[in-house]
């Protein structure tokens, strides 16, 4: 399809989406905030509310879980995406591998770096980077 004759949004559409994000940045920034608020001050004691006493340390805690589950739901499709929508193509600007052998030696090549890229690999599949993505939630 024609890049012109393409359906264009709306300002209202666009008018949504960014307070929406904006929502949602916010919403982090408190969330992160309560966090390390929490983790700084030291144990208090219990707060008064209408439903009965409440633990500071306790609220910390699972509101830490959720920051932690909801990174993890964030970040696992980030580690499986793939990283080289080219790969597989004929068109691909890193399947261009070098290789040499010099006498009896054994050949020397570039496909060991650049392999996993070409054949549409992940974060996770990457030789030095992938080990390192364990240790990311999700």
């Amino acid at each position: 399809m024609a890049r012109h004759s393409a359906k264009k949004s709306s300002a209202a559409q666009r008018a949504l989406l960014r307070a929406g994000l904006t929502l949602t940045a916010a919403g982090a920034a408190l969330g992160g905030g309560a966090v390390s608020a929490g983790a700084a001050e030291p144990a208090a004691a219990p707060l008064a509310s209408p439903v009965g006493d409440l633990d500071a340390a306790a609220a910390g805690g699972a509101v830490a879980g959720a920051l932690q589950s909801a990174s993890g739901g964030g970040l696992a499709p980030v580690k499986h995406l793939r990283l080289n929508p080219l790969s597989g193509t004929g068109v691909d600007p890193l399947d261009n591998a070098v290789g040499t052998q010099v006498a009896d030696f054994k050949p020397v090549t570039t496909a060991v770096a650049t392999g996993p890229l070409t054949k549409g690999g992940a974060l996770a599949d990457l030789p030095l980077v992938g080990p390192a993505t364990s240790l990311l939630p999700g």
